[in-house]
């Protein structure tokens, strides 16, 4: 029996967006609408990341995730929750001394970088085994993750009972992860998830799934999404090598070229793309036997 695919939904992002969206999710309430839009749209999962509702801009505030997450959890739908950690990896070098960061960078210890995860215990959360020059507009910065805070952070989310959602941009970076579990830093079969389409990352090509997949640990789980354009080829793409997929407006604002789209029908197309090639979509529950979840992570 062919396994069910995991559809994730990313809601909401931490990069700048356009600010032409008619219903871009910002503040903790858009967000936990949008995230239970998408679980009734079909997403197996959702991914949240929170934003400061004056600036609009991404935050790591504890209390903005706090209040998604129990106004998702308050509502009448199921859901896996999947919390970012990638925040406090931002290393903006001064263009005439690179050793020095300028104001605009937010480097944060391994424990301050989980402490919201403390708080929520989602099921999942994301660690960005990566370190590499990114692009948002015309600022040029580093996402700086050391193999050591990288450790630190695994260790954390051990002892959190939450599964780490590895995100790779890179095959080095699946070395690394296949590293961690060498170490017995994840516990159970690791999730990878390739992100794919990045200025100067990995391409979101058939060719790079099928390349990374096959670095990847014995047994691992993994998914594969694009940026933009790609969000949708890559759904089907992945679905059909037998990986799980992730869509939202983290990743992709439009429906088609100049259409917005919302979260929930961006999930509806690709519970479309999945079913009308013969495959379907995992339920929560599903999704949480397939990924050998702590349901109890999820209750607070």
């Amino acid at each position: 029996m062919q396994k069910k695919t995991i559809l994730t939904c990313a809601v909401s992002g931490n990069a700048p967006f356009n600010a032409k969206h008619p219903d871009f999710p910002v503040t903790p309430a858009e967000i936990a609408r949008n995230c239970i839009e998408a679980a009734k749209a079909g997403a197996s999962v959702v991914h949240i990341h929170v934003r400061d509702p004056q600036t609009r801009l991404g935050s790591r505030d504890p209390a903005l995730f706090r209040e998604v997450v129990d106004r998702v959890r308050a509502s009448d739908v199921d859901i896996v929750i999947n919390l970012t950690a990638g925040h406090g990896a931002f290393f903006l070098p001064d263009p005439q001394d690179e050793s020095r960061g300028l104001p605009g960078s937010d480097m944060l210890p391994a424990l301050e970088r989980v402490k919201h995860l403390a708080d929520c215990l989602p099921e999942i959360a994301s660690l960005d085994i990566t370190t590499g020059n990114q692009e948002e507009g015309p600022v040029q910065f580093v996402y700086l993750n050391t193999t050591r805070t990288l450790r630190q952070m695994a260790r954390e989310f051990q002892q959190l009972g939450v599964k780490p959602e590895l995100e790779v941009f890179s095959a080095g970076d699946i070395l690394f992860g296949n590293q961690l579990v060498e170490e017995g830093l994840i516990t159970g079969a690791p999730l990878f998830q390739m992100v794919l389409g990045v200025k100067w990352a990995a391409p979101a090509t058939v060719e790079t799934v099928l390349y990374q997949r096959g670095l990847m640990a014995a047994g691992a789980h993994w998914a594969a999404f694009g940026i933009g354009r790609q969000q949708m080829p890559m759904v089907a793409q992945a679905a059909l090598l037998g990986g799980n997929v992730r869509v939202g407006l983290e990743d992709n604002l439009y429906l088609s070229r100049g259409v917005f789209a919302t979260n929930a029908q961006l999930v509806e197309r690709a519970v479309r793309i999945i079913e009308d090639v013969g495959l379907s979509v995992a339920t929560p529950a599903e999704a949480r036997e397939q990924l050998g979840l702590r349901r109890g992570a999820n209750t607070r």
